[in-house]
């Protein structure tokens, strides 16, 4: 005989597994109006009927469960006698605990599982709780998760300050900045002498005067400057 762990199911669980209420009408999946076993009984029965300890081998339903992904995520051996996923036929009616991603446990047969909307879902798998969250309102969304909650504004930024150093031109005009980096070597100085000794420009300088700030100056500096 089958000398697993035995687990029992609360009432709720069993009102929020999504069985209707017994003679109910309406469309919607139809239920018998027995209860459905729980894993540990129909599994002592399956060893009764079949006269084996392991009535079931582990993979007998592999193949039934593989279109079933997110079910196979959400079903935990530990929580169910454990008897693993592919030793249950999925028509099998028997009540399984399953688990949510976010961590809610809840009851369900397979066939109420399969008949959830979207076979192969991804993240938004059915669960009754994660189910009443995304329906209710933002407010008690926000309370049960501590999502969404109103951010502090911002401190506003402190205004840079502005290297005094530009000379007070109009915007336009070339300078020579005492800010503008020295020659990076030898070779930039000597192609600067080349250079403006081949142009009829006046040569020094080395920055324009701008009118909005660059970063933390009036001013835009250049390698090479040529006044018009």
């Amino acid at each position: 005989m089958f000398r697993g762990p035995l687990f029992f199911v609360p009432r709720d669980a069993v009102i929020r597994s999504g069985h209707p209420p017994a003679g109910a009408r309406g469309g919607g999946p139809r239920y018998r109006s027995g209860m459905a076993e729980r894993v540990e009984l129909w599994w002592a029965r399956r060893q009764f009927s079949r006269g084996a300890d392991v009535p079931y081998a582990v993979g007998t339903y592999r193949e039934a469960w593989a279109p079933y992904p997110v079910l196979i995520r959400q079903y935990h051996p530990d929580l169910n006698a454990g008897i693993v996923l592919t030793q249950i036929p999925p028509a099998a009616d028997v009540l399984l605990l399953w688990q949510c991603d976010a961590g809610h446990t809840f009851a369900a047969t397979p066939a109420e599982q399969r008949a959830r909307p979207g076979r192969e879902r991804r993240r938004s798998a059915w669960c009754p709780d994660c189910a009443v969250l995304a329906k209710a309102p933002v407010a008690a969304r926000t309370a049960a998760t501590g999502e969404g909650r109103p951010r502090a504004p911002k401190p506003p930024r402190p205004a840079r300050a502005l290297c005094p150093k530009t000379p007070a031109i109009a915007p336009g005009e070339p300078f020579v900045s005492a800010c503008a980096p020295r020659p990076a070597s030898a070779a930039e100085a000597q192609l600067r002498a080349d250079l403006f000794a081949r142009l009829d420009v006046t040569p020094g300088f080395t920055a324009v005067r701008v009118s909005r700030p660059f970063f933390d100056h009036l001013e835009y500096g250049q390698t090479f400057c040529f006044p018009n």
